[in-house]
Order: structure tokens, then sequence, then C-alpha cells
């Protein structure tokens, strides 16, 4: 959940009542957010003189309208019943002309969408002016998931001039000043200045390896920004600014318009005339003219005998409309069915996808605890899944014989899942797109590499060090319709002055009579396990074997697989995880034993 920090004194004002801290704990509890800390109760020592308290609210992630002060302020406002929700309205410029934004042919390459809007006449303060910073950062953080599915620029429309062109060319092409610089920079440059900046230097990958970065120009070649890194020092917004230009970049429109919703529906409330906006025309090369930003109400429906089902209140379809009206829902009775509730949800709840949000938002304002309390109508009996029950069996017998279980993290560097075993890699590996350190840079294949890094971290025990882990692996799979699978697969290791190998070899005997599966040979036709001399680069040559199954499948079929193997590790996986002794791990696959 994303925290967010106002100014105590500001939102009580507001809010037109001066709360104690539980209190407003309450209030927040009641509407669905959650106070995490108020500065002004801190020791003496931890306060820092001259500093204004300050609350720390976490709220909902899909509530992007709760992520300033402003919007805090708002729907406390509007659900306290100190206010109506307000009214958003499109207002054209004095000239009736609207501004234009020409999209060219090129940003398909890298960038397609871009929507923008202006807030006209608007007087910012200190306090709002650092709100609408924040709320941009906020926003690329959190929806625009760090840039790469929109990113917002805010410009000084009175520095600039419009019809402004937004275009995609090579690197060497762009040259302006970036913001809060005196040098001018092209493109490559920018990327070479800004690669050890530590806010700016994790976007430029977005963009970096295209042959083309977008850019925004206005009518006389002037650059507004090179999304998604930085705007022009150029049109910069300052405490003095008057007229903001918003223009959005994004590879998804819908996220972009939910930003650009977001962003105008806040911080109109400062304009000359309060919750304006003056909207913008966007060209595209096939013809295409939208007007942005949308920001009339769309029509939602919910049932009245759903809401009370669902919450096991007795409300006529009035009493919603009226709790509805608490949560900033204009709602109404549907004058053809007096089931139905016809709610018009306004520019800044884009969680409102279905009527199950309806019918919570109906909760919420009601009060979640003033719903009446009962015993559900059917029982029911738990049961474990077989894997996760089979799973239970394995962790006991393994603990029976001694051994420690562990938890080490299902993400692993490259290295560790291949290199670092002696593997190649198979491309079977998740990967993450963005890692933020090469500590976790894939889904672990393998349950070596945990239980290793955990005997690593605890090389200081008396030896033998016996562990086991019994977890998931994970794998790509394009017959799956997420393209990926889950392996529950049994894993130890045993770390001694000798290596060990009768020990694993005994344990693997031991969990196999624990499945009811007997050791045959090959060439028997019966069920059961038998183990093969093999040859893997994780081993000691000579010292590995691979776990074969026959065994029937669900669908009835007779079966026989490798699932799995153990051995003596090499010198060389040992010396990559910094291991001092000699090792003897085991590892094979779970499932079919089901």
């Amino acid at each position: 959940m994303p925290t967010v920090t106002v100014d105590k004194q500001r939102l009580f004002e507001a809010l037109e009542k001066n709360y104690t801290s539980d209190e407003f704990n309450e209030l927040c509890f009641r509407f669905g957010i959650e106070l995490e800390e108020d500065t002004s109760e801190k020791d003496e020592s931890e306060k820092v003189e001259g500093e204004r308290a300050q609350l720390k609210i976490d709220i909902p992630a899909n509530r992007y309208d709760l992520l300033c002060e402003e919007g805090i302020a708002q729907a406390l406002r509007v659900f306290e019943g100190k206010c109506k929700a307000p009214a958003y309205k499109l207002v054209k410029p004095a000239s009736g002309k609207l501004e234009k934004v020409v999209v060219k042919p090129e940003t398909a390459q890298i960038r397609p969408a871009i929507v923008a809007a202006i807030l006209r006449d608007i007087t910012f303060t200190q306090p709002s002016y650092d709100s609408f910073i924040d709320l941009q950062d906020k926003l690329h953080n959190n929806i625009c998931r760090k840039r790469t599915l929109a990113s917002m620029g805010t410009h000084d429309l009175d520095t600039i001039q419009g019809p402004f062109t937004y275009e995609a060319l090579p690197h060497k092409d762009i040259k302006f000043v970036p913001l809060n610089q005196t040098v001018e920079l092209d493109g490559d440059s920018l990327m070479e200045f800004y690669k050890e900046d530590k806010h700016l230097g994790r976007y430029l990958h977005i963009i970096r390896d295209s042959p083309v970065y977008p850019v925004v120009y206005d009518a006389n070649r002037v650059v507004c920004s090179l999304p998604p890194i930085i705007n022009s020092e150029h049109s910069k917004i300052k405490l003095t600014t008057k007229n903001v230009f918003i223009e959005i970049t994004a590879t998804d429109e819908h996220k972009a318009n939910i930003v650009l919703n977001t962003l105008v529906s806040m911080f109109s409330q400062y304009c000359a005339k309060p919750f304006t906006v003056e909207p913008v025309e966007i060209v595209y090369p096939d013809g295409t003219v939208k007007q942005t930003p949308k920001i009339e109400p769309w029509r939602a429906t919910a049932k009245v005998d759903y809401i009370n089902s669902c919450t096991a209140l007795d409300l006529n379809a009035d009493d919603m409309c009226k709790l509805l009206g608490k949560m900033s829902l204009g709602a109404s009775v549907n004058p053809k069915d007096s089931n139905e509730l016809l709610v018009d949800v306004p520019p800044t709840r884009w969680d409102i996808l279905h009527a199950a949000d309806i019918m919570e938002d109906v909760a919420i304002s009601y009060g979640y605890d003033n719903l009446p309390k009962k015993m559900p109508n059917v029982n029911t009996f738990a049961s474990a899944l077989p894997l996760n029950k089979l799973s239970d069996h394995a962790r006991r017998e393994l603990a029976m014989a001694g051994f420690t279980e562990v938890a080490p993290l299902i993400l692993c560097s490259h290295d560790e899942n291949f290199k670092f075993l002696n593997r190649k890699d198979d491309n079977t590996a998740i990967q993450l797109a963005n890692p933020k350190t090469i500590e976790y840079q894939v889904v672990r294949t393998s349950l070596l590499p945990g239980v290793l890094k955990t005997i690593n971290s605890n090389k200081k025990l008396p030896l033998p060090i016996k562990v086991f882990e019994v977890s998931d692996v994970g794998m790509k799979d394009e017959s799956r319709e997420r393209r990926t699978c889950n392996e529950r697969r049994v894993c130890a290791a045993y770390m001694s002055k000798t290596s060990g190998f009768e020990v694993i070899h005994g344990l693997l005997n031991r969990l196999m009579e624990m499945f009811s599966t007997k050791l045959i040979s090959k060439a028997s036709k019966d069920l059961g396990y038998w183990i093969v001399e093999s040859e893997q680069p994780t081993y000691f040559p000579g010292r590995s074997a691979d776990i074969y199954l026959r065994y029937v499948n669900e669908k009835g079929e007779r079966k026989e697989e490798a699932i799995g193997s153990f051995g003596v590790l090499h010198p060389n996986v040992l010396n990559n995880f910094e291991l001092t002794h000699p090792a003897t791990v085991l590892e094979f696959n779970l499932e079919p034993f089901v």
C-alpha cells in the first residue's frame, strides 16, 4: 500500500475539525485507509525543531485520487458530509480555439500514445506546488510502473507556444537544456550524463536502446520534454506559473488517461474557476482527432438485492444512493427498474470496475462495524491439497532423519541458477524484466542455489550440516495459459568432513519407502523407482546418479521418467558457493507421487 505524508494542521483545517490521534485513526478506519504514524506523538528526543506535525497514511493501491493531500482532504470532506463531491467541467479558452498536439508516425516505434490538458489561471502556494510535484512522483511509481507504461511532463504554458508536435527522432537530432541544467545536450550526451544519476538513471533503460527517442516540441521547435526521462529547463514550472500545460506519453493510452484525469482533478481546485480544465486536441497520423481529458462521469449499474445479499443488509434504493454520495459517487434509482441503481462514476474513481466495487462502497459508507453478524448458511470442511499433504509428509520424514528445514527466497541471480552449478542456460528460467539487483534476476529452476547459499551463511555451525527444502521452482511452459508453471521439489544437502554420499542415498531410500514406492530394476515392469549412474557437470565425475520413476499418471497411463538426481558436488560448484567441505545433495520432483 502506498504511504502518503500530509501536513496535519492543513488537513484538519480542511476537515473543519481538530481531531485527536485516536479520532482521526477511527475516521481513517471507517473510510478504508490506515493512519500509520502521527509524528506529533514522537518522543521529544526524536522531534526535529521547527518541523510541522505530519500524518503518514496508508491508502489502497488502486485509489490514485488519494495519492496527495488534496485528494485525501476532498474525499474525507465528502465522507464526513462537509461538502458535496465536485463537478468537473471542460472549459474552452477565451479564443474558442483549442491547443493541439500533432502526433508523428515515427512515435509508433517507441511510445505511441499521448494525452494532454491545460490548467488555466492556477495559483500555487508552496505546499500545493510541492504536492503537485509529489503526486507526479507517486503516479510514476504506482500506475505508471516506474514510467514504463506512462510518464508525465508539466510545463509553463506562457514560455512555450502551440500547436505542439510529438515526434520520435534520432538521438543526435534532439538538443536541449535539461531541467535544472545549464548546458545543452543531445540524446546520446544526455544518456551518458544521467547514467550515474540516482533518480533518473533508473529510467534510461526504457528508451536507451531504441534508434529513436520520443520528444515533444512547441511551434517554435523548442523542446518541451524528452519522455520518459526529463523535461526541458525552458518550460520549467515555478511557483509563479499561472498556466500549466500537461502532456502524458504512454505505451498504454488507458493508463495515460487515468493519470491525466487524476492530475487535473486534484489540482483544478486551485484554478480561478475551480474544478475546470481546458481540453487539448490530439491529432494522430491517420487523421483521428481525440480530445483529452475525458472527465465526464461514466455510468455504472448495480442491483439493490445484490448489494443487500452481499452485505446482509435490508436497505432500500434511496438509502443506498445517500451512502454512495458519501463515497463521492452520484447515484439514483433507475426509473424503469426500482431494483437497479444508476451510478455516475467521477473521473477520480478509476477503481470502480464492477458492481462489486459499488457494493463495497455501500458497505464502507454504512460502516463495516455496523454490518450484521450471522453464521453462514452452508457448512464446509476444509482439507489440504494432495500435493501439500504429501509435501508435509516429506518434511516430517526429513526432519525425523535429522535434517533442518530452510526457506530461502524463490528469486536468485542468473549465475547462481546456472553458472555456479556448472549448468548451461536452457532458456527455461523466468526472468525479471528490470531487476533492481543482480541477486534477484530469475525465478529459480532448482532448489540447490538457495540451499547451498543457506549452508554458506551457516558454515560456522558444527559439522555435519544437514538441511532440506520442500518447495516450488518456476519454469517457462508455453503450453500453459500464463506460459509458466510451478513444480514442487524436494532438496536435501549434507556437508561434512566426508562427502556423506551414503547418507543421502539412504535418505532417498527412506523417502521412497515412506511414499510406498519400491526399488526395482530398470528391466522390471513393476511400478517403482531405480537409479542409474550419470555424468552431470554439477556433480563429481563418477559420484552421481539419476533417479527414475515408473508410475501411473492422473489419466491412468503408465509413465517412466527421470524425476531427479543426487551426488557429490563438483569442486567448482563448492568453490562457487564458497563451501569449504565436501557435500552431497539430492533433488527430485515430488509431483509424480501424488
